[in-house]
């Protein structure tokens, strides 16, 4: 975690530490679960990421203006909009097998007692929840909460029990595309009767017109997951919920991620101040990209999930682009960095699962990966968003497990979209030279045709569903208005 300085090594092997460690491995490769008393694992500890000499930005209440997308009075939320994202990747970040089950057990540690949901009675009978039949949904909130250090203010006084962060990643079954939606905080959804997040019998009873990110607070993470199936149509087994640290600890174990503005921005309420051009943003300067919203795209919390949108393909890029994938102490340290900051389900709570999720996302080509925005319009007296008719176009690819496709002028026609860099000038292709071919032999038998697996076709999104995968490189613009 950002400015915890380095944890005390506890752990330190005695003699036959390797080969039990090798056994460890072992039973987590072949799905063992790791409730109950785990031997002592090998640390592998990685050094404490530095907080480096950007002051944690400090807002007030007072200090943040009502959000443009819903014109209401904010409760802070502006400063837990980084959260979600830490959880994105902490999937990816277990996704190299050469961690090792030892690091693995050692990252669950980590983990916070988890949280229930009522879908994961459908792990029960399924040997590889990493390739479930109908791909696997796994849900991400990003919760209101302070961190203890009083770096983003009064844990005890500007906390609040919101989702401010909601997102889907869906993994297809057969592992060849991925799918993370993003949902708008003001979002207005249906609230199905939900158990009571303290375990008393009251409960939670339905609602109607609720606003997505009061969820949390009033039903519990599961409620938030119940809500999400009922609209989507889709079974949500397995989630977790991220605190507010986990991205600055994210960007700092990965060594920084590459964003790039087509203008300059520069965003007190957030902290954020860059130079047009490229950057490469770490620890809490990355937060603050990630929490900006006045100053760019539209000004709106729409604009906000564009720009992060840039963010989590870049870093999907520098993933796999570093040989971090490929690096088991690499890899320790962001599982250990995000997950030290999430509460997962109990579905997630065993070793063998983590990894067969990690791994089900090993593989994937960046351009499969596709990060979506809900898509949404504005309600009649601008307080809020619903639902638009689009939405049932997402919802049915993620039930039928077909990967998408964007409009291509969807995300840069959109007043709250991102923008292209601007592209080098074109160089001239030099002339192809005329290669005299020969022609085949008589008897000759003609070369195999290869063969591949067949792939499902791409959903064509509609016009107003904006977006990107991971592949693409997008820029932010700064608020003209």
């Amino acid at each position: 975690m950002i400015g915890s300085g380095s944890e005390p090594d506890e752990d330190a092997p005695d003699d036959d530490g390797a080969s039990r460690d090798h056994a460890l491995a072992d039973a987590v490769e072949q799905g063992a679960s790791t409730e109950g008393p785990l031997p002592e694992p090998l640390m592998l500890v990685p050094p404490a990421p530095s907080t480096g000499s950007l002051p944690a930005p400090v807002l007030t209440e007072a200090s943040l203006p009502p959000a443009r997308h819903g014109r209401l009075v904010r409760h802070g939320t502006g400063r837990t909009v980084g959260k979600g994202f830490g959880a994105v990747v902490a999937v990816l970040a277990l996704s190299g097998a050469a961690i090792g089950g030892f690091a693995v057990i050692d990252v669950v540690r980590e983990i916070k007692p988890p949280v229930q949901l009522e879908s994961e009675e459908v792990l029960e009978d399924v040997p590889d929840i990493g390739a479930m039949e109908g791909g696997l949904n796994f849900l991400l909130v990003g919760s209101d909460k302070r961190p203890a250090s009083g770096a983003f203010g009064d844990p005890d006084i500007d906390s609040a029990t919101l989702n401010d962060v909601t997102m889907l990643v869906h993994i297809a079954e057969d592992h060849s595309h991925v799918e993370v939606v993003s949902f708008p905080r003001d979002m207005i959804v249906d609230v199905p009767a939900c158990p009571s997040p303290d375990g008393s019998t009251e409960g939670y009873g339905a609602r109607f017109g609720v606003k997505l990110n009061t969820i949390l607070k009033d039903g519990g993470f599961a409620c938030i997951a119940s809500t999400l199936e009922q609209m989507l149509g889709i079974t949500i087994p397995v989630g977790g919920i991220v605190e507010f640290d986990g991205v600055a600890a994210l960007a700092e174990a990965v060594g920084g991620v590459e964003v790039c503005l087509v203008d300059p921005v520069e965003d007190p309420y957030s902290g954020l101040n860059l130079a047009a051009g490229t950057h490469s943003i770490t620890g809490y300067q990355a937060l603050a990209f990630l929490r900006t919203r006045h100053a760019v795209g539209d000004g709106s919390d729409l604009g906000r999930i564009s720009i992060q949108q840039t963010f989590l393909a870049s870093l999907a890029r520098t993933l796999q682009s570093t040989g971090t994938l490929s690096n088991p102490i690499k890899l320790y340290a962001i599982a250990k960095a995000v997950l030290a900051n999430m509460t997962l389900s109990q579905g997630l709570r065993d070793a063998g699962r983590l990894v067969s999720v990690a791994r089900a996302m090993q593989a994937i080509d960046l351009d499969k990966i596709a990060f979506i925005q809900y898509p949404t319009a504005y309600t009649w007296d601008f307080s809020a968003v619903e639902p638009s008719e689009s939405a049932r176009v997402v919802a049915s690819a993620l039930q039928r497990d077909v990967p998408v496709s964007f409009n291509p002028t969807a995300t840069g026609g959109s007043s709250f979209g991102t923008v292209e860099p601007e592209a080098p000038a074109p160089t001239a292709a030099p002339t192809p030279t005329a290669t005299p071919s020969t022609p085949p032999s008589a008897g000759a038998t003609p070369p195999p045709t290869p063969s591949t697996a067949p792939t499902p076709a791409a959903e064509a999104l509609p016009g107003d569903v904006t977006g990107q995968t991971a592949e693409e490189v997008r820029c932010a613009a700064a608020n003209a208005g």
